[in-house]
């Protein structure tokens, strides 16, 4: 009988980050993708609210609700057998009070049954993140580029320089209680003096080499969204152009005639 692969789980991760390993993080959306990408290894899967972008084909991830988030993360959890599973806190769903995060927090964890949660912000959302750790829910943290503040940044892929408040935002997560933070669109020496100030992981995505490791969003990294090429970005795939291929060839053979063909026909 194969032995079932040791699960991931926050302690595991931060032990593993802490004794040099490079984390990887992928988003996925649902069972298939999730099923796949722990299969191949990853340690750790985020259920983003990018999928407001990437599955709905909205502008901003601010339209996804709460609703979808526990929806999307319920089919992820159920796939996964090893990689720690995070799932984003939506825009709104935590913003108004630390009693409002805390249990949304709790119907995320409750109805996905996902491993934490993620949130956006560092001193602003500090006593949030003390809240939702006071109820025992692990909370990863989320500064730089906040695609939820993109109202109040201006604009979607901001890189961000105020090296000091980027800092301040970091440890005050840490000091929350937030059991790792995603480092997004920030300068590599940056990334790298916040990571070297910190005891808790950190995940770059545009954000050099220097963090703790890295995410990427799944179907960008697999090159299924042509229209997305920021500079951070790379892809390891073209499956676009493979999937596109295999349904010309699917169409080609029922207008000739070649499919279904007699292995596939029941007599």
């Amino acid at each position: 009988m194969q032995k079932a692969p040791r699960k991931m789980t926050v302690p595991a991760f931060c032990e593993a980050a802490a004794s040099g390993k490079k984390m990887t993080m992928l988003t996925a959306y649902d069972y298939l993708w999730a099923g796949i990408l722990d299969e191949a290894g990853v340690d750790s899967i985020l259920v983003g609210d990018s999928l407001a972008m990437v599955v709905q084909g909205k502008s901003t991830t601010l339209p996804v609700t709460l609703d979808h988030m526990i929806y999307h993360g319920e089919m992820v959890t159920r796939a996964v057998r090893r990689a720690l599973v995070v799932v984003d806190m939506p825009f709104m769903s935590y913003q108004v009070s630390p009693k409002q995060a805390v249990r949304n927090a709790g119907r995320i964890i409750k109805e996905t049954g996902a491993d934490a949660v993620k949130l956006e912000g560092g001193s602003i959302q500090s006593e949030t993140i003390r809240g939702i750790r006071r109820a025992d829910i692990p909370v990863m943290a989320h500064i730089g580029m906040r695609p939820q503040a993109v109202r109040q940044l201006g604009g979607m892929g901001k890189v961000q320089r105020d090296e000091q408040q980027l800092l301040d935002d970091a440890r005050a997560a840490e000091d929350a209680g937030a059991f790792g933070i995603i480092l997004e669109l920030i300068p590599e020496d940056i990334a790298g003096k916040i990571t070297e100030a910190l005891s808790i992981p950190t995940i770059g995505i545009g954000a050099g080499n220097r963090c703790s490791g890295q995410v990427l969003v799944g179907p960008d990294m697999l090159g299924l969204n042509p229209s997305f090429k920021p500079k951070f970005l790379k892809e390891f795939g073209q499956l676009r152009t493979h999937a596109a291929s295999a349904v010309q060839q699917y169409i080609r053979e029922v207008e000739n005639t070649q499919f279904p063909g007699p292995e596939h026909s029941h007599s």
